[in-house]
Order: structure tokens, then sequence, then C-alpha cells
């Protein structure tokens, strides 16, 4: 992933697309925690599960971190990966607000021919809509681009507001969103919805945007990523958190989702297969608010899927079957998220493949 060319350009064409994460990836990025995050509290709990992670990622292919205290880091990782593992491992001395690498880092376009280099995309994070400081997040792609982190050609599209977290891709020219997120206010306004659709399929490459209407996950601040309840799999496969507890008070709106997700079709007209991921029982959080749990926020990495558990047995088994189910012949390796989630996210979130 490493490079010394610094090209860059400010729009992208659709001679580019966005591929699915099961692509082969050139590496996946951390953004480190410190003790200026909000993960202060439980920094040292947060700081083993991004341990587990880079061991995990770095067991399969390269690794970048971006890392307030790089030396630190490397010093804290060797005592857990092999040599192997830490020869994948590349960490940048770079500062950040927060460590949900899905949203602020680059977004790898592929040439759809084959010829020409990767373009990284850098769409503006504002900590979603403005709830949270971002600036040094926003900074961190052009500092790691100037570092030598990444090849390709540079895109800057800060003049619009885009999580990795909000959009699935298919690779094969279809965009899923949610529209509670992309529409939500302090992103894009004014533009309309006709507007946005038609500068993401100009960015990304893209034929189709479906826009989902259901699915709110309560606990979820980002208001409504679809990679917490609905994913891409293989062989036009949708992996979702399916209405398994009629008693829960979010029952209702998942049902309306698995509705639209029935209705949906494929570029060539024909239904998605469809896996249900069950729901999670409710997480709480020391105050009372329910945490955002939930098993399709996993990571697709060359060979392996790396998902979320919670200490649920039951349902933690289920749902790694099911995701085994989709991804015939990748490694499924469960990592417990219940740290992360108490900052509203999971092991999706704070991560990035590039390709």
């Amino acid at each position: 992933m490493q490079s010394q060319q610094n090209k860059s350009t400010t729009m992208t064409d659709n001679r580019y697309y966005l591929p699915a994460e099961w692509h082969h990836q050139t590496g996946v990025q951390l953004t480190w925690p410190h003790a200026d995050t909000d993960w202060k509290p439980y920094l040292e709990d947060i700081t083993d599960t991004f341990v587990q992670i880079a061991k995990a990622v770095a067991h399969y292919e390269p690794l970048i971190i971006a890392a307030r205290q790089p030396d630190e880091v490397r010093e804290l990782l060797a005592e857990s990966l092999n040599n192997e593992e830490m020869s994948r491992v590349r960490i940048y001395a770079c500062d950040n607000n927060d460590t949900w690498a899905r949203d602020h880092a680059f977004i790898t376009l592929l040439p759809k021919d084959g010829v020409g280099e990767r373009h990284l995309v850098d769409f503006r994070f504002n900590g979603w809509g403005d709830k949270f400081a971002a600036d040094k997040d926003n900074a961190l792609n052009r500092q790691l681009f100037e570092l030598g982190a990444y090849k390709g050609v540079y895109v800057d599209e800060n003049q619009f507001v885009l999580e990795g977290g909000s959009i699935e891709s298919d690779g094969k020219g279809t965009i899923m969103t949610t529209s509670q997120c992309l529409l939500a206010p302090h992103r894009n306004q004014p533009m309309t919805k006709e507007e946005i659709e038609e500068h993401i399929k100009t960015v990304l490459g893209a034929d189709h945007v479906v826009w989902l209407d259901h699915g709110n996950l309560i606990g979820d601040d980002t208001d409504g990523h679809i990679d917490t309840i609905v994913r891409f799999a293989p062989d036009d496969t949708l992996l979702y958190i399916a209405p398994t507890r009629p008693d829960d008070e979010q029952h209702a709106d998942f049902v309306a989702l698995e509705t639209q997700l029935r209705s949906l079709r494929t570029a060539d007209g024909q239904p998605y297969r469809l896996l249900p991921l069950p729901m999670n029982d409710p997480i709480m959080d020391e105050d009372g608010e329910r945490l955002p749990a939930t098993y399709a926020n996993f990571l697709v990495i060359n060979g392996a899927v790396i998902v979320p558990t919670y200490d649920q047995p039951d349902l933690d088994s289920r749902a790694l079957a099911t995701i085994a189910e989709a991804f015939k012949g990748y490694d499924i390796i469960g990592i417990d998220a219940r740290t992360i989630i108490k900052q509203h996210g999971s092991i999706h979130c704070l991560t990035m493949q590039g390709v």
C-alpha cells in the first residue's frame, strides 16, 4: 500500500467503479484510540479490541494504522502479533479526533477496464452531520497520502459529505444506502435527493442507487448507516438484520425493512437471495440507553470475515453460521464487540479496506 506517488485530481469519472468488499484488497486501515478520544473511560479495553482486530487483519493482508503515538502502538502490537503479521503492519504518525476509519478514510475506486491507477476518493467527514468534532479526522486522508501510505490518484471530494458506512456496493454498479442518513440535516443541503443520487452515481461510477427507508437501529448516532442493517454478499445475496424478536421496540421497523428487501430486484431483474441475521438481545449502557449491537457490521478481508459477537452464545453462533453460508470458503472470525458498541459502532465502523 505504500507509494511515493503524489498525483491528484478534483473529480473521478464513470470509467471507475466501487468494488464489492470481497474484491481482493491491498490492506485495511485502523485509526488508533488514545486518551483524548471518547474512548478514555475504557481505553485499556478498547485498545485490547483494536489489537485483536489488528492481529486478525494482519494474518491475511497488510494493515495501515494512523496513530498519535506510533512507537507505543508498534510495541504493543509486537506483544501479540507474530513476525510475519508484524511485517504487514505500517504505522503513520497522525493525530485524530476519533477512530471510525470507515467514515473518514478513503473510498477506493478501480478502473472498469483494469487500465489505470486506483482513485482514492476523499469525501468530507463532518462528524455525522456536525454532531462531533471531526477536523483532524477529515484531514487524515491527505496526511496519509502525502506520507506515502496509499498508492493511486487522490480525488478531492471535500465539498461533498459522505461516510463509508453509509453506502454498500455490489461491485456491479449498484449502490445501496438509506434515505434517513443521506438526507439527514447538516450533510449536503440544500441538495435534493435526486441531486445527491446523481452525484453519487457520477463520482462512484454507479448505474443504480437503491434507497432503503426502514431499519433505524436504536443507538446508532450516524443517522442510520446501511452497514448496521444490510450488507451485500456474493451471488446477489443480502445479509440483513431480521425482525426475529416480536417483542422488540424495533420490530415493526425491521418488518418494514424486510418487506422492502423482498421487493428489490437486481440489475438483471431477479430477486436477491436474502439471508437473515438475528436481532440481538438488547444491550444497555450504564445510563440504561440501548446500544446498537448488530451482526451486520462485519468486515470482509482477503480470505476471512471478521464478525462482531456480543456474548450472546446462541445468537452469536447463528450469526456466524449465516455469514459463513454467505461467504463460502472464508474463515469466519468472531471478535467480542461489546466495548466497541459503547461508542455506538462496531467492527466494520472501525475499519476501512483499500483495493
